[in-house]
């Protein structure tokens, strides 16, 4: 089961739309190549004071390799918070970028 997964940690000091963009480019490369990671989408709220991601994965094992206490200090050492990770099934997903419906395969 696709699981996508939605960090959130509120920021002591809200980030400008430019200093988000600077920091989530600076650490995107970071995340190339994890194993059973499909996408990542950084987020900002508006007015900048809480920030996160959403997360596509193969499986919620693939999730929790990533989520370790290792992760979460990187995390509260780049932004000064420790973040949430909540968890949802994703059955469906449409992607209107490549035109395509995945729906996921149940496992037995």
């Amino acid at each position: 089961m696709m699981i996508t997964a939605l960090v959130q940690f509120k920021l002591p000091q809200p980030l400008s739309r430019q200093k988000a963009r600077e920091i989530f480019s600076n650490t995107a490369p970071k995340y190339r190549d994890i194993h059973g990671l499909i996408r990542k989408y950084y987020l900002l709220s508006q007015g900048g004071g809480t920030a996160g991601g959403v997360y596509l994965w193969q499986t919620r094992e693939d999730a929790e390799r990533l989520y370790t206490d290792e992760w979460k200090k990187f995390i509260f050492n780049k932004y000064g918070t420790l973040p949430s990770v909540i968890y949802f099934e994703s059955p469906v997903i449409v992607d209107n970028a490549t035109g395509e419906i995945v729906i996921d395969q149940l496992q037995k």
